[in-house]
């Protein structure tokens, strides 16, 4: 797998850029990013903790 260069800020970039398979966009739902306005929608954060939990689960079989 070769490197590519892509946008955004993400850890993931770094884990990406050195051949490793990386998932990213596992945050938290919300809006506002850096900003006064940013937000977290708390009725979010249960299902992706599941989702999170179920993936790991799932890379340990």
């Amino acid at each position: 797998m070769r490197g590519r260069a892509v946008g955004g800020a993400s850890d993931g970039n770094y884990t990406a850029s050195a051949g490793c398979p990386t998932l990213d966009g596992l945050g938290a739902v919300g809006g506002g990013a850096h900003a006064d306005t940013e937000h977290v929608l708390v009725s979010h954060m249960a299902p992706r903790v599941r989702l999170l939990a179920g993936l790991i689960e799932r890379s340990r079989s």
